[in-house]
């Protein structure tokens, strides 16, 4: 293949998979975006709470997405194969573990709200508020415990549009949703913060609906009871070898952005709510940059699988390239919005003072997310080299910007905007290491087993 067509191919299966990708995780921000955008005209008070009750659910898709990028690992390399029975089991052994983890979120959002919006703020009227949020939309991670790991497996094995498709249709049903029962439009009734969380649940439900119907097509990847209850022992321990040191590296990498929410939450409904608006922009702009994220992890996944090792280090030399430019593009996108969000919620002047300057922070904070997401979350897993970024955000959060975040807060009281500042310089302080750690090119490993007895193929469920 010449040099030209080379390129042609690495563009084409890249377009291929970052386009659909991308759009879902815009359509996935734009939900936050809706709830902050209308609870904002009820009161900032509405905004603040439901942001901090969002912590829960956030804290979960930690898990989540842990067991879903172990899913993601497996997937793309046995498809790259062609080999379905395997893909179907790693679908069961992350399936069985989502269904477990999401329990006690569930459990704990309906019977004990109060108990979980203590952990993120000390005023009695956001506890009460995100209470309410909390208690309704709990069922919704029990839903999305199904429905994202399948939507994974249809990303994975050539069908990332019609999983952007179907996250596409959910969230603007939850958006159209918000609006009708927060404010109470025609026949739906006016339920104010619990409106916004029954609009989750109705488009989750539906969302997984959809996945399954996906499902029960001929020659569709199978969700298989006995693969869930029974999981093949060779591939259980290869899957959790990689994915235990995954779920530690959500765990460090999210908790320690949760005690950024605690940290900012104790700060008072001012920079509370400033910071949930500043969080909003930032995932919205930065959509792109996790499309080239998974599927960088996609594409040198497959590729490792075949054993095309030198093609794979190629990919991952050129994603990493790319991650740079949109991380730029994304920071320059913030810093021209900044003029205009203050427009779209009814924050305090002092929460717009905050805002803007917190939006020029963001403005080079998604440089560093947007490298280390490629790298870290796509490329280093798609070679089973996960436990770096156990590492990596271990030292750089625990060890440093949760301390000086607290000590900087709750010691020398220093002013928000100062804290603020000292907690989001952990994407750009690990940028050294992981440069160097990618060079090492340790993730470039083939983790499929190609010789396994025959096994009889199990009824679909």
């Amino acid at each position: 293949m010449t040099l030209s067509n080379t390129h042609a191919d690495f563009r084409k299966k890249l377009l291929r998979l970052m386009i659909p990708i991308s759009l879902q995780q815009l359509m996935l921000a734009l939900v936050s975006a809706s709830d902050a955008f209308m609870l904002g005209f009820l009161n900032q008070d509405a905004l603040s709470a439901v942001s901090l009750a969002g912590q829960v659910q956030f804290v979960y898709t930690l898990f989540l997405f842990a067991v879903t990028a172990g899913v993601s690992i497996f997937a793309a390399q046995y498809w790259g194969i062609h080999d379905q029975t395997s893909v179907e089991k790693t679908l069961g052994i992350g399936l069985s573990a989502s269904v477990l983890l999401s329990l006690p979120f569930t459990l704990g959002a309906i019977f004990c709200p109060e108990l979980l919006m203590r952990a993120f703020t000390s005023d009695a009227v956001l506890i009460a508020d995100g209470a309410v949020y909390l208690q309704v939309v709990g069922i919704s991670y029990f839903l999305l415990s199904i429905s994202q790991i399948y939507l994974c497996i249809l990303k994975n094995c050539g069908q990332a549009v019609q999983s952007a498709v179907i996250s596409s249709v959910s969230v603007i049903i939850n958006i159209f949703l918000n609006a009708a029962l927060i404010f109470g439009f025609g026949i739906f009734p006016e339920m104010g913060i619990a409106g916004a969380a029954l609009a989750t649940v109705i488009s989750k439900a539906i969302e997984l609906a959809w996945a399954l119907a996906i499902m029960a097509r001929k020659d569709s990847v199978k969700i298989r009871l006995s693969f869930c209850v029974h999981p093949d022992k060779v591939l259980f321990r290869d899957f959790w070898k990689y994915t235990y040191p995954l779920l530690g590296d959500q765990l460090m990498w999210g908790l320690g952005f949760t005690m950024y929410s605690v940290i900012m939450g104790h700060l008072g409904s001012d920079a509370a709510a400033a910071n949930s608006i500043a969080n909003i922009v930032k995932n919205l702009v930065i959509c792109f940059c996790t499309g080239i994220s998974t599927a960088s992890g996609i594409m040198v996944g497959s590729l490792l699988g075949q054993g095309e090792l030198e093609k794979a280090k190629e990919y991952g030399k050129k994603l990493t390239k790319l991650s740079i430019f949109a991380g730029a593009v994304a920071g320059a996108i913030i810093l021209c919005v900044i003029p205009f969000t203050p427009m779209f919620s009814t924050l305090t002047d002092t929460a717009k003072g905050y805002l803007r300057v917190m939006l020029v922070v963001c403005s080079y904070y998604v440089i560093g997310k947007s490298i280390n997401m490629t790298v870290i979350s796509g490329i280093f897993a798609a070679g089973g080299d996960s436990k770096f970024g156990f590492r990596c955000d271990g030292i750089t959060m625990w060890c440093v910007t949760v301390p000086i975040g607290l000590l900087a807060a709750f010691v020398f009281h220093l002013p928000v905007l100062t804290v603020y500042i000292l907690i989001n310089v952990d994407e750009i302080i690990k940028l050294p290491a992981v440069f160097k750690n990618y060079k090492k090119h340790r993730w470039v490993k083939n983790l499929t087993r190609t010789e396994k007895p025959a096994v009889q193929e199990p009824a679909a469920a």
